[in-house]
């Protein structure tokens, strides 16, 4: 039983359909046992002809030699034409059983060979890719994934950034295994830019997903890299670092709030000004705000169904009939304007910093709009010389310890 097994699963994937195919369209089998019965009947007909044929050249033959030659010679020109329409009722009925056979047998084994180099195709692609719902290590396991080989682009100095609107899980993996942690980073963090008061100056939140679970060493982290990031891409000379908390006193929060405010007090590298509370988060007094991944990427979804809240309120509240219409062409640019700094497309994406290249998560639902913000603020990042002063880091005795 298990040679005859092997034996059937190693048949090639073709005929098993074709077989299968047949099976179940009884009625084209019908109809290719009678296109062959009839190409069969059409050549015993042509070959009775044919014999009958012979005969008669035979019985012309005989009498052309005791009759006169004109009639025999007529006899034989007869014969001849019967011998060509036996030999066209043969080509004919070869014909048809060809032209009713071939699409009967061929063109389906024709479609099943294409099926399977398409299925090759698609099974191609999809392992080059990472799905949305699928766990990032399955970056490890397809090794040809596009998101793998962009990274080897740019550890490779091929490139200078990758940007990705997939899998943020799958591109965070990658990053890792492929170009690396910077020295002395122990988990990279997704930081990503949120609208202030001031239009001109937004704040930088981070981590915004990466980390779901955090100790206070990661958040300690997660400030030195925001203020490299504030100075160089912000273009921020000495950024104020926050701690998002429930409140602004140093005893107020959870564990994790109260160790990772003692390590930030006590940083000289950068300015520190102490907790932040959720609605400061926006008010422009602190250019990077540091939290775990959990409540930042709750932050970051909130902010998200803002913009589009505010302004279906507003439009709900305008005046109807005329002197809404009028109302609406006067507020037009000022909505237009309110709906532009609190998108979040404007920013596109966010960047993974903590690791040794320049990447950018785009959201899953980006628009054209998202992408260009989102290559945009990878060109901002690499014509600074983020990476350059990222791995000034490595100096620093609290990341040697």
């Amino acid at each position: 039983m298990g040679k005859e097994t092997a034996q059937k699963i190693n048949k090639p994937r073709a005929i098993r359909r074709l077989v299968i195919w047949y099976k179940r369209n009884s009625a084209v089998t019908s109809i290719v046992d009678t296109a062959a019965s009839s190409a069969a009947t059409a050549s015993n007909v042509a070959g009775n002809v044919v014999s009958g044929a012979g005969s008669v050249v035979t019985t012309a033959s005989n009498v052309a030699s005791n009759v006169a030659g004109n009639v025999a010679g007529n006899v034989v020109s007869s014969a001849e034409s019967v011998v060509n329409t036996a030999s066209s009722v043969v080509s004919n009925a070869s014909s048809i059983a060809k032209n009713t056979l071939q699409p009967l047998v061929f063109d389906p084994l024709k479609r099943l060979q294409n099926s399977d180099n398409i299925l090759d195709k698609v099974e191609d692609i999809q392992s080059k890719r990472i799905g949305m719902n699928e766990e990032a290590t399955a970056v490890r396991k397809r090794k040809n994934a596009s998101i793998n080989v962009a990274m080897d682009l740019v550890r490779n100095n091929k490139a200078e950034a990758v940007y990705s609107a997939g899998n943020s899980g799958a591109m965070m993996a990658s990053a890792i295994f492929r170009i690396g942690r910077l020295k002395g980073i122990d988990r990279p963090a997704i930081g990503a830019l949120f609208p202030t008061r001031d239009q001109t100056r937004p704040v930088l939140v981070l981590d915004v997903g990466a980390n779901t679970d955090c100790k206070p060493s990661y958040l300690h982290q997660f400030a030195l890299l925001g203020n490299i990031y504030a100075k160089d891409v912000l273009q921020v000379k000495k950024p104020r670092i926050g701690l998002l908390n429930i409140g602004e006193e140093e005893c107020k929060g959870n564990d994790l709030s109260l160790k990772t405010f003692e390590l930030l007090s006590s940083e000289k590298s950068f300015d520190f000004g102490g907790n932040c509370e959720g609605r400061d988060v926006l008010s422009g007094s602190f250019d990077v705000v540091v939290c775990d991944g959990f409540t930042g990427n709750i932050l970051l979804k909130f902010l998200e169904s803002v913009g589009g809240v505010l302004l279906d309120i507003l439009r709900s509240e305008l005046p109807r009939g005329r002197r809404g219409k009028v109302g609406s062409a006067f507020l037009k640019s000022n909505l237009l304007r309110i709906k532009k700094r609190l998108d979040h497309a404007e920013h596109g994406g966010a960047l993974l910093l903590g690791v040794n290249g320049i990447c950018v998560i785009g959201h899953g639902s980006s628009k054209s709009l998202s992408v260009v913000s989102a290559l945009r603020l990878a060109h901002s990042a690499v014509n600074h010389g983020v990476m350059d002063n990222l791995n000034q880091l490595q100096k620093l005795q609290v990341l040697n310890s």
